[in-house]
Protein backbone atom coordinates (compact mmCIF):
# COMPACT_ATOMS: atom_id res chain seq x y z
CA UNK A 1 0.00 0.00 0.00
CA UNK A 2 1.40 3.51 -0.93
CA UNK A 3 2.09 6.15 1.63
CA UNK A 4 -0.37 8.81 0.63
CA UNK A 5 -2.94 5.54 1.15
CA UNK A 6 -1.66 4.48 4.34
CA UNK A 7 -1.61 8.41 5.25
CA UNK A 8 -5.21 8.67 4.31
CA UNK A 9 -6.54 5.25 5.85
CA UNK A 10 -5.04 6.01 9.43
CA UNK A 11 -6.07 10.21 9.45
CA UNK A 12 -8.75 10.65 7.59
CA UNK A 13 -11.23 9.17 10.43
CA UNK A 14 -9.89 11.50 13.03
CA UNK A 15 -10.01 14.21 10.56
CA UNK A 16 -13.42 13.60 10.24
CA UNK A 17 -14.35 12.68 13.97
CA UNK A 18 -12.37 16.31 14.58
CA UNK A 19 -14.60 18.13 12.34
CA UNK A 20 -17.40 16.51 14.16
CA UNK A 21 -16.40 17.28 17.79
CA UNK A 22 -15.44 21.08 16.28
CA UNK A 23 -18.89 21.25 14.99
CA UNK A 24 -20.74 20.14 18.06
CA UNK A 25 -18.61 23.21 20.10
CA UNK A 26 -20.52 25.89 18.02
CA UNK A 27 -24.11 27.00 19.26
CA UNK A 28 -25.41 24.06 17.54
CA UNK A 29 -24.51 21.62 20.87
CA UNK A 30 -24.61 24.67 22.88
CA UNK A 31 -26.73 23.80 26.59
CA UNK A 32 -29.34 26.28 25.79
CA UNK A 33 -30.06 24.52 22.81
CA UNK A 34 -30.20 21.00 23.63
CA UNK A 35 -32.10 21.36 26.92
CA UNK A 36 -34.66 22.01 24.10
CA UNK A 37 -34.91 18.43 23.32
CA UNK A 38 -34.24 16.96 26.91
CA UNK A 39 -36.75 18.57 28.85
CA UNK A 40 -39.54 17.90 26.11
CA UNK A 41 -38.70 14.57 25.91
CA UNK A 42 -38.31 14.02 30.28
CA UNK A 43 -41.51 15.89 30.80
CA UNK A 44 -43.06 13.43 27.65
CA UNK A 45 -42.04 10.39 30.15
CA UNK A 46 -42.70 11.46 33.24
CA UNK A 47 -44.84 15.00 33.25
CA UNK A 48 -44.18 15.41 36.85
CA UNK A 49 -40.41 15.58 36.37
CA UNK A 50 -38.76 18.68 38.65
CA UNK A 51 -36.58 21.43 36.77
CA UNK A 52 -33.86 20.26 39.11
CA UNK A 53 -33.71 16.62 37.62
CA UNK A 54 -34.08 17.87 34.20
CA UNK A 55 -30.63 19.99 34.86
CA UNK A 56 -29.18 17.33 36.58
CA UNK A 57 -30.06 14.68 33.24
CA UNK A 58 -28.98 17.59 30.81
CA UNK A 59 -25.63 17.74 32.69
CA UNK A 60 -25.11 14.15 32.75
CA UNK A 61 -26.12 13.77 28.90
CA UNK A 62 -23.48 16.56 28.07
CA UNK A 63 -20.55 15.64 30.19
CA UNK A 64 -21.76 11.84 29.19
CA UNK A 65 -21.20 13.16 25.39
CA UNK A 66 -17.46 14.74 26.43
CA UNK A 67 -16.33 11.08 27.87
CA UNK A 68 -17.75 9.38 24.79
CA UNK A 69 -16.26 11.21 21.48
CA UNK A 70 -13.15 11.52 23.45
CA UNK A 71 -13.10 8.18 23.77
CA UNK A 72 -13.82 7.38 20.26
CA UNK A 73 -11.15 10.55 19.58
CA UNK A 74 -8.15 8.34 21.24
CA UNK A 75 -9.29 5.31 19.74
CA UNK A 76 -8.66 6.87 16.36
CA UNK A 77 -5.80 8.57 17.12
CA UNK A 78 -4.06 4.95 18.10
CA UNK A 79 -5.28 3.64 15.04
CA UNK A 80 -3.48 6.53 13.05
CA UNK A 81 -0.17 6.85 15.12
CA UNK A 82 -0.17 2.66 14.74
CA UNK A 83 -0.50 2.57 11.04
CA UNK A 84 1.68 5.47 10.60
CA UNK A 85 4.43 3.33 12.18
CA UNK A 86 3.40 0.08 10.36
CA UNK A 87 2.76 -1.59 13.44
CA UNK A 88 0.84 -4.92 12.98
CA UNK A 89 -2.69 -5.00 14.72
CA UNK A 90 -1.59 -8.00 16.84
CA UNK A 91 0.76 -6.23 18.98
CA UNK A 92 -0.56 -3.80 21.48
CA UNK A 93 1.38 0.04 20.83
CA UNK A 94 2.00 1.53 24.58
CA UNK A 95 3.99 4.33 22.59
CA UNK A 96 1.08 4.69 20.60
CA UNK A 97 -1.47 4.55 23.07
CA UNK A 98 0.75 7.39 24.94
CA UNK A 99 0.58 9.56 21.75
CA UNK A 100 -3.00 9.24 21.28
CA UNK A 101 -3.74 10.00 24.84
CA UNK A 102 -1.28 13.20 24.44
CA UNK A 103 -3.27 14.37 21.22
CA UNK A 104 -6.59 13.67 22.29
CA UNK A 105 -5.37 15.79 25.37
CA UNK A 106 -4.14 18.72 23.60
CA UNK A 107 -7.50 18.70 20.95
CA UNK A 108 -9.59 18.85 24.21
CA UNK A 109 -7.86 21.64 25.51
CA UNK A 110 -7.55 23.44 21.90
CA UNK A 111 -11.55 22.87 21.83
CA UNK A 112 -12.26 24.43 24.87
CA UNK A 113 -10.23 27.51 23.95
CA UNK A 114 -12.21 27.34 20.29
CA UNK A 115 -15.58 27.68 23.08
CA UNK A 116 -13.88 30.57 24.59
CA UNK A 117 -14.64 32.76 21.54
CA UNK A 118 -18.34 31.00 20.97
CA UNK A 119 -20.81 33.76 22.83
CA UNK A 120 -23.33 30.73 23.87
CA UNK A 121 -20.42 28.15 25.04
CA UNK A 122 -17.71 28.81 27.74
CA UNK A 123 -14.31 27.24 27.73
CA UNK A 124 -13.55 24.90 30.95
CA UNK A 125 -10.91 22.99 32.37
CA UNK A 126 -13.27 20.77 33.84
CA UNK A 127 -14.14 19.77 30.71
CA UNK A 128 -10.50 19.32 29.64
CA UNK A 129 -10.89 16.86 32.48
CA UNK A 130 -13.50 15.03 31.45
CA UNK A 131 -12.47 14.46 28.48
CA UNK A 132 -8.95 13.07 29.27
CA UNK A 133 -11.19 10.60 31.29
CA UNK A 134 -13.15 9.83 27.89
CA UNK A 135 -9.69 9.60 26.25
CA UNK A 136 -7.92 7.42 28.70
CA UNK A 137 -11.71 4.93 28.97
CA UNK A 138 -11.36 4.72 25.29
CA UNK A 139 -7.74 3.62 25.72
CA UNK A 140 -8.47 1.47 28.56
CA UNK A 141 -11.24 -0.24 26.56
CA UNK A 142 -9.21 -0.89 23.33
CA UNK A 143 -6.12 -1.90 25.43
CA UNK A 144 -8.61 -5.11 26.73
CA UNK A 145 -10.29 -5.64 23.50
CA UNK A 146 -6.85 -6.00 21.76
CA UNK A 147 -5.72 -8.57 25.11
CA UNK A 148 -9.32 -10.38 25.16
CA UNK A 149 -8.76 -11.09 20.96
CA UNK A 150 -5.13 -11.61 21.93
CA UNK A 151 -6.24 -14.32 24.54
CA UNK A 152 -8.59 -16.10 22.36
CA UNK A 153 -6.11 -16.25 19.38
CA UNK A 154 -8.56 -13.88 17.29
CA UNK A 155 -6.07 -11.56 15.97
CA UNK A 156 -6.00 -12.05 12.17
CA UNK A 157 -4.74 -8.38 10.71
CA UNK A 158 -7.43 -6.56 12.43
Amino acid sequence: MSRSKIFLSAWLPVLIWITVIFGASTDLMSSRRTSRFIGPILRWIYPAVSDTAIRQVQLVVRKGGHVSEYAILAILFYRGVRLTRRITPNQWCGACAGWAFALAVVYAASDEWHQSFVPSREASVHDVIIDATGAALGLALLHRWHWWRQARGLQRGA
